[in-house]
């Protein structure tokens, strides 16, 4: 988006949109699974691709790439020079001053003919905005963490002499994906269409032709439904999703987050204090929400929708025990959803506090006139099951604690309606308040 043949009007996507829209093709175009081939800028996003849709990746040819464009630990000073470096870069882009031709394809530099119709290339393929905001946005792209998860076949293929993206990062890349391998060949061009191209294109032909690895069926497209009363929990196709599914229990607690907003976006820069509150370094929290959102991603079989500033839960791909509750005027069906709270594992928590207090409130609406019911068909056992349910929701209820006392004093259950009754008496007493009358 914002370059090449895309329409202008649209900003440079960070990579978790990129990951959307090579799902989008994907679906559109009716491709199960595909090669992906990705050079440069190209592969942090083709690998975030593979690890969150590892069914849908055939193989990953990676040339002259890397997991992060820039090295770690770099110093503001270093960043700040790098800025001015892309502002020197992009003054000079689609010009005849342009060095491009000369860093990035040395071999045809001296092909003036070639260096023409690459001016003009760079400025049919993007703007002075658009690129600035290109080389800004990819500088902040990190997918390190995810490496190791890679289990899709992977080629990688670098330039010794590339002078852009070093060889080394390459080299990294073979070392962490497990199974890679590195083919590195001699030249000091990064374009893939310049140098010697016979062969590398022999070698990713005979990549994908000959090392194919068998990859599982393609799940169906059964929708993901999470459930948060009683314990948070995701099932898809009938099957609860393991823990070990998640990679990390931080991908679980965003994935809740983006719960509690019930589809509404969520800023970057909430998630960002929310999980990361002692770092600043933006560039850094938002290449580790990346790769959150992939787990989540990958858990839900999308259900994510990410932009530059904001990422919200895609409730029309997603079924969320919450919302069935909230938008449900059926009392029974809300009895039966809620169980034991909301997010109970979360109760301290902050963020899921006014909406524990809401479900709440819309749950004892509901049991009461349950209640109603239950004892209008004299329904003792059920009415005393949901009176205790009441109680432990609001125990400082004094109406709901006498009602209790007087079913189970009916029902012939002495014992459990002296309890009740010392229970009421000690909240009372917690109140302030006279004791119950004996009964």
């Amino acid at each position: 988006r914002g370059t090449g043949c895309s329409d202008r009007n649209s900003l440079v996507t960070g990579v978790d949109e990129r990951v959307d829209d090579v799902k989008a093709v994907f679906d559109d175009a009716g491709v199960e699974r595909a090669f992906l081939f990705a050079q440069s800028g190209g592969g942090p996003m083709a690998m975030l691709f593979a690890a969150t849709y590892p069914e849908r990746v055939l193989g990953l040819v990676l040339h002259g790439t890397a997991a992060s464009m820039l090295p770690e630990g770099m110093t503001e000073a270093e960043r700040a020079e790098l800025s001015l470096r892309y502002l020197a870069f992009v003054k000079e882009w689609g010009t005849p001053e342009s060095t491009v031709v000369e860093r990035f394809a040395p071999s045809l530099a001296h092909d003036e003919e070639f260096k023409v119709w690459h001016q003009r290339y760079e400025r049919l393929s993007a703007s002075s905005d658009s690129l600035l905001d290109l080389l800004e946005v990819n500088s902040l792209f990190d997918v390190r963490e995810i490496l190791p998860t890679l289990d899709v076949p992977t080629l990688v293929i670098h330039r010794t002499g590339d002078q852009v993206i070093p060889v080394a990062y390459g080299r990294e890349l073979a070392e962490r994906i497990p199974g890679a391998e590195m083919f590195e060949m001699d030249g000091d061009d990064h374009f893939a269409y310049a140098g010697d191209i016979d062969s590398w294109l022999t070698k990713m032909e005979e990549f994908v032709t000959g090392s194919v690895k068998e990859r599982e069926p393609l799940r169906p497209n059964a929708q993901a439904s999470i459930r948060c009363f009683g314990g948070f929990s995701v099932e898809v196709g009938g099957n609860v999703v393991p823990q070990s599914a998640w990679g990390s229990k931080a991908a679980r607690q965003l994935c809740k987050r983006l719960v509690v907003a019930r589809g509404w976006p969520v800023t970057r820069d909430s998630l960002f204090h929310q999980f990361w509150p002692d770092e600043t370094d933006r560039g850094r929290v938002g290449a580790r929400l990346s790769v959150l959102l992939s787990n989540v991603r990958r858990v839900l079989g999308g259900g994510v929708v990410a932009t530059r500033e904001t990422v919200r839960l895609d409730l029309t791909t997603v079924s969320v025990d919450l919302e069935e509750l909230l938008n449900t005027g059926d009392v029974q069906r809300i009895v039966a959803i809620y169980q034991t709270g909301f997010l109970p594992e979360d109760q301290f928590e902050d963020w899921a506090s006014e909406m524990r207090e809401r479900s709440r409130s819309v749950f004892v609406k509901a049991a009461k006139k349950a209640v109603a019911v239950a004892e209008a068909s004299d329904e003792r056992a059920e009415t005393a099951e949901l009176l205790y349910r009441l109680r432990s929701e609001d125990p400082f209820d004094e109406s709901t604690h006498e009602h209790l006392v007087a079913v189970l004093y009916a029902m012939g259950d002495g014992t459990g309606a002296r309890a009740a009754h010392a229970q009421w008496a000690e909240v009372m007493s917690e109140l302030g308040l006279d004791a119950p009358p004996d009964f």
